[in-house]
């Protein structure tokens, strides 16, 4: 079976993990060349390809049958468009874009034109979030009733993240909130597996800067009547909360469980809890090619890969991609208005 040959559309810190991945792990794949950003010819030298002046004229190339978007969000959706036009698979970075609207033309062009769109939601591939995914499809703590998630960093996080990612300034760009809380809201709707219905949130900023949502706490209905708080938050005084940059508690008929994807994953049933799996560490910020970081990334490139030579649809598609920026978006909405916000939206 023929490589899927990879365009890579970023050159920043994302980027050079799909580089990396693509390059060395992923089966089935061969990187072709690189465009966006002023560090692509820096990345393309470092793994020995082309870096492409123009990202329109990387889409276009007849060598090219894949892109992974690895841009900011504000850009997906016509990066998206113009990979569709081509002919082009596509997989998207999360957020898959900044509102519905955008991600249903996305999913409409791609549709039209006969190729895949898979969004990146690394966070159902790590081997912990694996683990709790399976404790809860074989009845370990019996029906899920409630949920809670939080994403809590302090202050210095929040700093230094938008003087790295200044687009999250850009009023284009869902900003940092919808950066973290897609994760969360695509892991809610996974591990529920059924559809939000109704969304109820507060969202303010308590810090002396400018951008908006730097605090939000929402309430999500479920139409198998599961409920569900999440809390996203870049304001936390220091030392912050232990354990809490992705972290969830479940609790089911008979049992609860509690984790955070990259620490600890404790299961409580028959009135004790145990630690039930402790995943590897690895320092993302000094190491970002530690193969430990990495292997979620290549389980999600590996999927979309197999899906294109396989001809069929990837296991993360437009619309799963559209169910999480649906949630955030209805964040927004219900902060704004102060009303509940019933989904679907528009």
């Amino acid at each position: 079976m023929a490589d899927v040959r990879i365009g890579l559309v970023g050159s920043g810190y994302m980027a050079l993990t799909y580089a990396e991945a693509i390059a060395k792990y992923v089966k089935g794949a061969r990187l072709g060349a690189i465009a966006g950003g002023r560090r692509a010819p820096v990345l393309a030298a470092e793994y020995g390809v082309e870096a492409v002046p123009e990202v329109e004229s990387l889409i276009r190339r007849s060598d090219i049958d894949a892109v992974v978007l690895a841009t900011p969000d504000q850009f997906h959706h016509e990066e998206t468009l113009q990979a569709a036009a081509a002919h082009k698979h596509v997989l998207v970075e999360k957020p898959m874009a900044p509102a519905v609207a955008q991600c249903n033309e996305m999913i409409a062009a791609c549709q039209s034109a006969g190729v895949n769109l898979a969004v990146v939601k690394t966070e159902r591939y790590r081997d912990l979030t694996l683990r709790v995914k399976k404790l809860i499809e074989e009845d370990a703590i019996g029906q899920v009733s409630m949920l809670r998630t939080g994403s809590f960093f302090p202050d210095t996080v929040r700093k230094e993240l938008l003087s790295s990612r200044l687009w999250y300034a850009d009023p284009r760009s869902g900003g940092l909130f919808l950066s973290m809380a897609s994760h969360n809201a695509d892991f809610l709707l996974w591990l529920i597996g059924s559809a939000a219905k109704r969304v109820y949130a507060q969202m303010q900023t308590y810090s002396a800067i400018d951008p908006p949502r730097m605090s939000t706490m929402a309430n999500i209905a479920f139409e198998n009547g599961v409920m569900a708080d999440m809390w996203i938050s870049t304001e936390i005084p220091a030392p912050g909360f232990p354990e809490s940059e992705f972290c969830f508690q479940i609790v089911g008929r008979k049992g609860i469980i509690d984790f955070d994807a990259y620490t600890h994953l404790d299961l409580g049933a028959e009135g004790q809890w145990k630690r039930d799996f402790t995943p590897p560490q690895f320092d993302y910020l000094k190491n970002p090619k530690s193969p430990v970081r990495l292997e979620p990334h290549v389980r999600v490139v590996q999927e979309f890969v197999s899906s294109v030579q396989e001809n069929r649809p990837p296991e993360v598609g437009g619309e799963a991609g559209r169910a999480a920026v649906e949630i955030c978006e209805a964040c927004v909405i219900s902060a704004r208005t102060g009303n509940s916000v019933t989904l679907p939206l528009s």
